[in-house]
């Protein structure tokens, strides 16, 4: 998957330099992901469904809470679901998720690496671990490494 954002004057830009984009303008943003799997979950506003991200992986809330590393309470609250935190670590999750789809056969397989596969470059931490600790740039990083050509 490309990152692919607006810079600041209205060009696009992609890759590391999006992904810091993304960061500064998160709602503004443009977000490509292959065939639209991030963008499917994102509204008009910017603001990640996280509903329908449950129902897309077949999880609750609370599961979908403990994937990212928030409490249950957060994902289970309106208010708290649009916070930049919840909304961050569910977008990180779901760009990791999407890179990998095509790979892994598909968004169910996908979602079983992202959450039991150790990577042995990164400490043999598993991408979810990696999330809930604040660290999706290492996953991302890493992700960027094997698509052009390097070394698991």
């Amino acid at each position: 998957m490309t990152i692919v954002a607006k810079g600041d004057s209205g060009k696009r830009i992609a890759g590391t330099r999006a992904r810091k984009k993304l960061v500064a303008v998160d709602a503004q943003a443009v977000i490509y992901a292959g065939s639209g799997f991030v963008t499917h979950f994102i509204d008009k506003g910017g603001i990640v469904d996280v509903e329908r991200v449950a129902d897309t992986f077949r999880m609750t809330k609370g599961q979908l809470a403990e994937t990212v590393g928030l409490g249950a309470a957060t994902i289970g609250k309106a208010q708290r679901r649009m916070a930049p935190r919840t909304q961050s670590r569910v977008r990180e999750m779901l760009e990791i998720v999407a890179r990998i789809r095509e790979w892994a056969g598909g968004e169910t397989q996908a979602m079983a690496w992202y959450r039991s596969q150790p990577i042995p470059a990164l400490d043999g931490r598993t991408p979810e671990a990696l999330v809930k600790a604040g660290e999706a740039g290492a996953v991302r990083d890493y992700l960027d490494h094997l698509a052009l050509g390097g070394f698991a």
